[in-house]
């Protein structure tokens, strides 16, 4: 039986492995993907601390590009040595959610490689719960997106980070030429949003994030967008109970900011943002924060303010990613910023928990 390397988790260790395991065969509405890329994601391990993945072992990576080496028997409109990027959003396509453009929510929603988010049956998770951290992928044929020539395999495995974007600045339902802030902004969803924020009206940028160099150097992703930076490090002490954030927000946009996208996983500078905003002012979140929202309904009320939150994107913003990829209106190799081979997928995945290199905002493997 022919094996391949592949970056795996077991039930109850917190550490990852680099093992031999079977290539995969395709069943037959399945395709197999040589892997030429795939997505390395630092939440991935706080995730394995929750229990989030549910099927394990498992092989992680939800972020797959590559070509076709097999072909199940009843698939049509694939072919071997086709390029593709692989869809991981596991859906039923049958309910209300999943047939208007709102599949994240659908119940049965889990992602190849990575995390289930609900209690229901999962019957697609069980059997496709391996991911693309590996030398090959087994998918089901509609799970595949064909690649433009000129789309090269590390953007195409980046799609979902470009795609979530996507679904946070159309929640926001930005005005024309609005002010947007965009917390984590050195991270990979933060700069994606930088990078975005052009095709979205952003007339203004203000960033947020712990190193102002950092955010400096994602500024530069912003075009001609004009940008400010906030901080945090540079803030009181005590900005995190004195209001200091929102102050400092207050004096870049007095008149408060129209949106914001936050991707900040924990703390307090949700709420703190939020009370920047002007008057009809929508913050996305799309960090995961358990920190209790500080502010109290009134507030929200008598501003008018919405919350809007979602814990993905759906199919058609990956398809508006891939078209604006294909007509050269937006590019995204700046973005990539490391790359590692697979077997040094566990040095890959200790550099992007710790952050220590500048910048690091998307990482990919090359099997």
């Amino acid at each position: 039986m022919a094996t391949m390397l592949a970056l795996r988790a077991h039930q109850g260790a917190e550490a990852l492995v680099l093992e031999e395991v079977p290539v995969p065969e395709p069943g037959p509405l399945d395709v197999v993907v040589k892997v030429a890329s795939a997505g390395l994601a630092p939440g991935i391990m706080r995730l394995l601390r929750m229990g989030a993945l549910k099927q394990l072992p498992t092989t992680l990576g939800h972020e797959a590009a590559g070509v076709i080496s097999a072909v199940g028997r009843d698939v049509t409109g694939h072919s071997i040595g086709d390029r593709v990027r692989v869809h991981p959003l596991l859906n039923c396509r049958e309910c209300d959610y999943c047939r208007t453009d709102r599949d994240m929510m659908c119940a049965q929603q889990a992602m190849l490689g990575h995390a289930a988010f609900g209690d229901a049956p999962m019957p697609l998770y069980e059997q496709y719960h391996d991911g693309g951290l590996a030398e090959y992928v087994r998918v089901p044929h509609w799970l595949i997106d064909s690649l433009p020539d000129s789309v090269g395999f590390d953007v195409a495995a980046k799609v979902q980070d470009l795609a979530n974007a996507v679904r946070a600045l159309k929640c926001a339902d930005l005005p024309e030429r609005a002010t947007l802030v965009v917390t984590a902004a050195t991270g990979t969803m933060g700069t994606a949003t930088v990078k975005l924020a052009e095709h979205f009206g952003v007339a203004r940028l203000i960033l947020v994030g712990r190193d102002a160099a950092r955010l400096h150097r994602v500024a530069g992703l912003a075009g001609g967008i004009p940008v400010d930076v906030v901080a945090l490090d540079e803030l009181p002490e005590n900005w995190s109970t004195d209001g200091a954030l929102t102050r400092r927000l207050r004096e870049l946009a007095p008149e408060g900011a129209h949106a914001v996208i936050d991707f900040i996983p924990e703390g307090p500078a949700l709420g703190q943002t939020m009370a920047g905003m002007a008057t009809g002012g929508t913050l996305v979140h799309m960090g995961g924060n358990s920190t209790p929202l500080a502010l109290p309904p009134i507030a929200l009320m008598m501003h008018c303010w919405r919350f809007v939150a979602t814990r993905a994107y759906t199919r058609q913003d990956a398809t508006d990613v891939l078209r604006l990829l294909a007509t050269g209106a937006l590019t995204a190799d700046e973005l990539i910023t490391h790359r590692f081979p697979l077997t040094e997928a566990l040095k890959a995945m200790d550099a992007i928990q710790q952050r220590v290199d500048d910048p690091m905002w998307m990482t990919v493997i090359n099997p």
